[in-house]
């Protein structure tokens, strides 16, 4: 198979461990195991008890039920049956378009996004159709735009939602649309969701899987359950078809996933609403950092992000994201992501979910670097 490089992951690969100022980090400040008991409000010791007795074997090979419950109740219309657990949202995303995607095949994927999603596609044959997102349609699907990409021979629509990079959230309305665009042509929508879960509002965020029957959503423990070192995400669908062929294919690919990932991942989701209180906390306040210094530094701008965790911060200066980012690793200790990673340029990937202070000072280094530009 012939694919491309991935590039936010080898940027990640290269730099991430000589940060100072982590503002690459894509996950709400990561729990520790006794952070995470004790936010649950539970005894330490006893869970401690529970993993030195707990034997290192395949353990369920679909996921435990407690597990699969846990994940259904992230949704409206989901069934724990209707989940299939895997190696992170890389192994789902990887598991549902190796499934649905053949040769002939013609795909509409959004841009920017997670490269998987037209990456692996144009490697299967696939013909790849991009929507393109910007700042100026509020880094939303155009749904005229869309009708005229899809076809009789459209087998997916891929859309991330909400948006990495740019933050963005569709809203139910527009995701209704999309959803009846793919019903006249019999496509899936496949929509990568790992960001989902946390509104401006505190409301419920409509997922893919309650307005469309062929919607398919991608989660994990990873962004916001900070917990991305379980390595531990799913595929939640009502389609039969997609399930059966994406269990087919995990016997191949995953076979189970970690028992101790599975304990913990149970464990959190069975005190979700613990854990998103606390993070909508730190999000809330970082956000606002963020947003107060777009606000007061010259040379930058951004579509305010109302979901997930990072942002699209463009710059003005001539020099290409790609050089910018390493001269920011390099002089200052402080790693983005450029947006060559996305195919775009003169803009930065901004991870606010980490640390307050951190991200102030690095924030501060970045418009020191593009006032000199």
């Amino acid at each position: 198979m012939n694919i491309k490089p991935f590039k936010v992951e080898k940027w990640m690969n290269e730099f991430e461990d000589s940060a100072i100022y982590n503002l690459g980090e894509t996950c709400i400040d990561s729990l520790t195991v006794k952070g995470l008991v004790g936010l649950c409000g539970e005894d330490l010791a006893e869970h401690m008890a529970n993993v030195a007795d707990t034997r290192l074997s395949y353990g369920n090979i679909y996921g435990s039920p407690d597990l699969k419950n846990g994940i259904a109740g992230l949704y409206e219309s989901i069934a724990p049956d209707d989940v299939i657990v895997t190696h992170g949202a890389i192994g789902a995303n990887y598991q549902v378009i190796n499934t649905i995607i053949e040769p002939h095949d013609n795909m509409v994927c959004v841009m920017p996004t997670y490269q998987q999603h037209y990456s692996i596609p144009e490697s299967i044959g696939a013909q790849v159709r991009i929507i393109k997102l910007s700042p100026e349609n509020g880094f939303l699907p155009d749904i005229a735009e869309l009708e005229s990409l899809v076809d009789k021979n459209t087998k997916v629509i891929t859309i991330n939602n909400p948006n990495n990079p740019s933050g963005s959230w569709i809203p139910p309305q527009r995701m209704r649309q999309i959803a009846e665009i793919a019903e006249r042509a019999g496509a899936y929508v496949l929509c990568d969701e790992v960001y989902r879960g946390i509104s401006e509002d505190g409301s419920y965020m409509e997922s893919i899987t309650d307005l469309y029957d062929k919607g398919i959503s991608v989660g994990s423990m990873s962004k916001i359950f900070s917990m991305a070192g379980l390595r531990l995400g799913w595929i939640a669908t009502k389609d039969l078809e997609v399930r059966q062929g994406c269990l087919d294919r995990r016997d191949y690919d995953t076979i189970s996933c970690g028992v101790l990932d599975d304990y913990f991942a149970a464990l959190a989701l069975k005190h979700k609403d613990k854990i998103i209180a606390r993070n909508r906390a730190i999000i809330e306040k970082n956000r606002a950092i963020l947003d107060e210094w777009v606000r007061q530094t010259p040379n930058v701008s951004y579509q305010r992000p109302v979901a997930g965790t990072t942002a699209l911060v463009y710059y003005k200066g001539n020099i290409t994201s790609y050089e910018l980012a390493v001269r920011l690793i390099r002089e200052k200790g402080v790693l983005v992501t450029p947006g060559y990673c996305f195919e775009l340029e003169n803009c930065l990937r901004v991870g606010y979910a980490y640390d307050s202070v951190k991200l102030r000072q690095g924030l501060d280094l970045i418009a020191e670097v593009i006032k000199s530009l």
